[in-house]
């Protein structure tokens, strides 16, 4: 007597492309990421609790440091040639625009010092928070 074998059904859930898939995507997030913070000089910026989105669509970014080293869009310019590149910078803007970051532990007169600059030059600046 013979007997029939019965065969099985397996299922079977191929995860080759699966692979792929995840390799793509962690490779957008992390080119992503990387276009997410254009400014790699690190400040410890001072905090607010209102936002302001108001901002020309290219701005100059001006950033000093806790060393009061000044940097205009990552390039770095000591302080008797500050108020000359800002005016090079902001050059040939209708509504000049710099968004001044400052480490939180200068001093008012600092950053007072630099808002002059940009008033004799008729250019708005903007102070850079951190959002609590």
């Amino acid at each position: 007597m013979k007997f029939k074998r019965q065969r099985r059904f397996e299922a079977k859930v191929e995860t080759s492309a699966l692979n792929d898939i995840m390799f793509f995507l962690l490779l957008f997030f992390l080119i992503v990421a990387t276009l997410g913070s254009p400014n790699v000089i690190k400040l410890v910026l001072p905090s607010s609790d209102t936002s302001s989105n108001e901002v020309n669509k290219q701005p100059v970014t001006l950033s000093i440091t806790k060393d009061k080293a000044y940097y205009i869009d990552r390039t770095y310019v000591p302080l008797p040639e500050l108020e000359g590149r800002l005016q090079e910078a902001t050059q040939g803007m209708e509504e000049p625009t710099i968004i001044l970051r400052a480490e939180q532990s200068l001093t008012i007169q600092d950053l007072v010092d630099v808002m002059s600059m940009g008033a004799r030059l008729r250019i708005r600046m903007v102070l850079a928070t951190e959002l609590d």
